[in-house]
């Protein structure tokens, strides 16, 4: 497959507006209000602009000469963009949006469509994992113009967490904690992954693939049913149908005829892997295969129990926020 060289130029949009929100696993400080931004990143690729939507998250709009806070990166998957993995709101179900919790957990959380998703521009490209990189290049870039960090942390989900392990390899002074979740390695004895494979040859002929409603509720079910409230499903097909019922291919084909994309020896960055109890995307072996070889001493491994493929959204996705958020708050270990 062909690599696509990306240049990247900074492009900023600010709109903002205040919502409220409130934890309700009773982990945090009552409801306080939380402040929205909206952006733009852009790539340049063969000389056209690519343009990336980004969101942004945190108690109380930003104010000049404040102390910076922790900034959370939270990158999504294959099927859905960035709001719908993370800022879903789904009626009378409880908070779904974990760029909320986190925002009250006092972080500055933000996230982005990639290339083909959601809001962002669509090309004829396939949106794979090192387009993901090129996008999270220029993504950082808006970041640091906006808060002054120039690190980030990243929470990956599914091929998210390729995409940030891959931006960690690329640009490790960029990378701070990564968080991969629902992470796949070499893809070894997945019965999703071989699954899936059965369409690789569709998947290197075209740059975008079917994801109607149907689809979207199989990720809920296929390992394990019940794991997932039905009404979520139900509430992200609503959500995400609005830009389409096609997605990228070049992330389904990465994980079926590229794997392993992602190096471990070449991850400096603390790194949290987190698994799902039923998911079916990685066995326990190929991930701990993955675990072993990181270089650092600074690193976990959990397993949420009763939960499959979809951490974000599951029915115990409080203690994948818990398990996440202690890990990001980690104390720097003593001095030698």
């Amino acid at each position: 497959m062909q690599t696509v060289q990306v240049t990247r130029r900074l492009a900023l949009s600010g709109t903002a507006a205040a919502v409220t929100g409130a934890l309700s696993n009773g982990t945090a400080a009552a409801a306080e209000t939380i402040w929205s931004g909206e952006y733009w990143a852009t790539k340049q690729r063969n000389g056209n602009d690519i343009r990336l939507a980004m969101y942004r998250r945190r108690v109380g709009a930003p104010q000049p000469g404040e102390a910076p806070r922790s900034v959370l990166f939270l990158v999504h998957g294959s099927s859905m963009s960035a709001r719908s993995s993370f800022d879903l709101v789904v009626p009378s179900r409880g908070e779904y949006s974990s760029m909320n919790v986190f925002a009250q957990y006092g972080f500055d959380v933000w996230t982005m469509d990639h290339e083909g998703y959601g809001r962002s521009t669509r090309t004829d490209g396939n949106s794979d994992i090192a387009s993901g990189v090129e996008d999270l290049k220029a993504a950082v870039d808006v970041i640091a113009h906006e808060t002054g960090q120039a690190r980030c942390h990243f929470l990956g989900e599914s091929s998210g967490a390729l995409r940030a392990a891959a931006f960690a390899m690329a640009v490790p002074d960029r990378a701070g904690r990564l968080v991969l979740a629902a992470h796949t390695y070499t893809g070894k004895g997945s019965p999703t992954l071989g699954k899936r494979a059965e369409q690789v040859e569709f998947y290197r002929t075209h740059n975008t693939r079917p994801r109607d409603r149907a689809m979207i509720e199989s990720i809920f079910t296929r390992d394990k049913p019940g794991t997932t409230d039905p009404e979520v499903p139900k509430a992200l097909a609503d959500a995400e149908l609005v830009y389409g019922d096609t997605v990228p291919t070049g992330t389904y084909l990465d994980m079926t005829a590229h794997l392993p994309v992602v190096d471990p020896t070449r991850i400096i960055s603390p790194v949290a892997v987190i698994r799902g109890e039923f998911d079916g995307i990685a066995t326990m072996e190929d991930l701990w295969d993955f675990y072993r070889q990181l270089p650092t001493g600074d690193k976990q491994f959990s397993v949420i129990a009763g939960a499959a493929h979809a951490l974000a959204t599951c029915r115990n996705r409080q203690a994948f926020w818990h398990v996440t958020q202690a890990f990001l708050t980690m104390p720097a270990p003593p001095a030698s």
